[in-house]
């Protein structure tokens, strides 16, 4: 296995290799969790790396898988090197285990491909919006509750000025370009930085018209992560109210990349995104 520096990676990697072995036994997710007391549902998650794991449960399930010996050694490593803390620990008061997850892989991602039909992706926001979006929201309210998930978002950003920053490609519905969060001088100053990082080698960004929105079966947001290291296969995001969904499978990739492209397909090139964006700073 090669090594990876992340700890959100490393327990993917080994979530997919208990899977593996799990199979290769010839045993349930509910047959493993009556042996190791405890649910088949905890097992699923386990191997589907969205929930930490300690060294000594890997050390149970490989007996019971019958494996020993130096794979089961650099396994029981890798459980060990998946438990460090991660930067967003301080935040961990506004970051559900699901979603400190996804900020692993996201912080890890050679490239990111992100669908966002109604608002400005997380990643591009400006404080202002992004104070603004996350008041809106159900469990917003009166006061600043949502002051360290702006934080938060802030400091997610750092990634795109990296020396070597991930490559992101994004498409935006043009609904979310004329939605008023926040009001005209919050939006104004959100377009603007939209046209600023249009401008990056490293980012793309294309606008999907709403002429072109209308469809029998609408596309939800949704975020696929690459990475640079072969073992590591994309990983598809999708997040709900209460939680997030992750997809690894070959088949559900490809699914996921071939809409991302057909959207592409139908959204404006990136010099009439751009173009588009800069009028509606300017209304």
């Amino acid at each position: 296995m090669a090594p990876s520096s992340s700890p959100v990676i490393r327990l993917t990697r080994l979530g997919s290799e208990l899977r593996r072995l799990r199979e290769q036994a010839g045993l349930t997710c509910e047959a493993v969790g009556r042996q190791l007391e405890c649910s088949g549902t905890r097992v699923s998650r386990l191997e589907t790396g969205r929930i930490s794991v300690r060294p000594g449960d890997v050390r149970e399930m490989l007996d019971l898988y019958g494996v020993a010996g130096r794979e089961a050694g650099d396994l029981v490593q890798l459980a060990r090197e998946a438990r460090r803390k991660r930067w967003w620990h301080a935040y961990s008061r506004v970051v559900p285990p699901w979603f400190g997850s996804y900020l692993g892989l996201e912080s890890e991602a050679g490239g990111l491909r992100d669908f966002q039909p109604t608002a400005v992706p997380a990643l591009l926001q400006t404080e202002e919006y992004a104070r603004a979006v996350l008041r809106a929201t159900p469990d917003g309210g009166p006061g600043d509750p949502a002051g360290r998930q702006v934080a938060l978002r802030m400091q997610r950003q750092a990634m795109l000025t990296r020396p070597s920053p991930p490559g992101l490609r994004v498409v935006i519905g043009e609904g979310a370009l004329r939605a008023q969060a926040g009001g005209p001088a919050v939006m104004r100053a959100q377009l603007s930085r939209l046209a600023d990082l249009a401008a990056r080698p490293a980012i793309t960004l294309q606008v999907l018209p709403l002429r072109s929105v209308a469809h029998p079966d609408p596309v939800p947001p949704f975020t696929i992560l690459d990475f640079r290291a072969a073992a590591d296969r994309p990983v598809v995001y999708l997040e709900h109210l209460t939680g997030g969904l992750f997809l690894d499978r070959a088949d559900e990739i490809a699914r996921y990349a071939a809409a991302f492209d057909h959207l592409c397909a139908r959204a404006l090139g990136p010099a009439e995104s751009g173009a588009l964006i800069a009028r509606l700073a300017r209304e």
